[in-house]
């Protein structure tokens, strides 16, 4: 099985024969396995327990999971009413496995929406309809993906070294990157970058499949721990800062994996760019500010322990208690600009994100 395409590594895909293979995210890089999500509830396992991760690449998957579950559905509702009942049912529960990140929400609805807007009362067909639509949707994704990371070209220096944190690449993104795809494209332009990359405790994103991935590229690559960023700030190693997002609220605030507020208070000092690739997928308008976002709560294993493979090893003492949020929340006045694929947003942000409406619509026309 090989997920590899022209725009880097893909976190899914689907078979000719209606499977959906995941690449387990959770055994890299150490070995290359694939999960089989194909029913429902595997979807959502998946999800949860961060097999897929990565706000782009969950949506994709959802829409997968739903698009296929809407195909069993079929089968038992012959009526239109009783099938959208149970669709809609099927939605929540996919989103509710991981809350803060909105790209769930958005690609969910957007199969579900598909189905309440469809005129035919055939659940097959509207079963069908869904399935092409989550198609498109990733399609749609991995376009996106690239041409932001091409806008995001621009504000890359020559020679830049470039600090990012947890993983925003191609499995995480669901084909080019967001953050990493903004290095991807730079090295492409001939910009000869190199990258810092923060190990992201406690589950090791940076270091596992951040690392992984850049390898890959042949973009070099300096691993850290988390509590030396200040350091080689300080020390004028470090150029610029870009993450990905997992939500981004109205007024500019940002859901990021643990630690990404730590950066930008330390970029902040050192007065270091510090910069947010995301698609529009990622801006939430509905919420007002970054108080409001859900902030998933996950596991206290996952702090006393370290994942080694199939087995979990301790690194504290027996019975420690740990606090594990999985995202923390970074202040728009910290940030200095949004790269999307409508362009590169600026503050006043409140200002630049209501203009995503319009930019929806109109992604040939950037937004500067």
């Amino acid at each position: 099985m090989n997920l590899v395409s022209n725009y880097g590594t893909l976190p899914l895909s689907y078979t000719d024969e209606g499977n959906l293979l995941l690449l387990d995210q959770r055994k890299l890089p150490y070995k290359t396995e694939y999960f089989d999500a194909t029913f429902f509830e595997n979807v959502c396992i998946a999800i949860k327990d961060m097999i897929v991760r990565g706000a782009p690449s969950i949506g994709c998957v959802a829409a997968f999971g739903l698009a296929m579950e809407a195909i069993r559905l079929a089968e038992k509702h012959k009526q239109k009413e009783d099938f959208l009942l149970a669709l809609d049912e099927a939605c929540l529960v996919l989103q509710a496995t991981r809350p803060t990140a909105v790209n769930l929400m958005n690609a969910t609805n957007v199969i579900k929406d598909k189905a309440h807007f469809l005129a035919t009362k055939n659940t097959k067909e509207i079963a069908d309809q869904l399935m092409l639509e989550a198609k498109r949707y990733m399609q749609e994704s991995i376009d996106v993906n690239k041409k932001l990371s091409d806008y995001g070209v621009e504000l890359v220096p020559q020679n830049a070294s470039i600090l990012t944190h947890c993983n925003a690449g191609s499995i995480a993104a669901c084909g080019w990157g967001t953050a990493l795809g903004v290095m991807r494209s730079a090295q492409m332009a001939g910009k000869n970058i190199q990258a810092f990359v923060g190990e992201t405790r406690p589950r090791q994103q940076g270091a596992r499949l951040t690392m992984w991935e850049l390898n890959q590229d042949e973009i070099p690559a300096t691993l850290i721990c988390d509590t030396m960023t200040g350091h080689f700030m300080k020390a004028k190693s470090i150029d610029m800062i870009v993450v990905g997002a997992d939500r981004i609220c109205a007024n500019g605030d940002t859901a990021n994996k643990i630690g990404t507020y730590n950066l930008a208070v330390l970029a902040k000092h050192h007065n270091i760019p510090f910069y947010v690739a995301a698609p529009l997928s990622t801006f939430d308008p509905d919420l007002e500010s970054g108080d409001l976002i859900p902030i998933e709560l996950r596991d206290q294993s996952e702090v006393t322990h370290i994942a080694d493979l199939d087995n979990q090893v301790s690194v504290t003492i027996e019975n420690a208690k740990a606090h594990n949020p999985a995202f923390d929340v970074t202040p728009a006045s910290l940030i200095h600009a949004f790269i999307t694929e409508a362009g590169i947003l600026r503050p006043p942000f409140k200002d630049s994100i209501a203009t995503l409406g319009l930019a929806r619509a109109l992604l040939d026309k950037p937004v500067v």
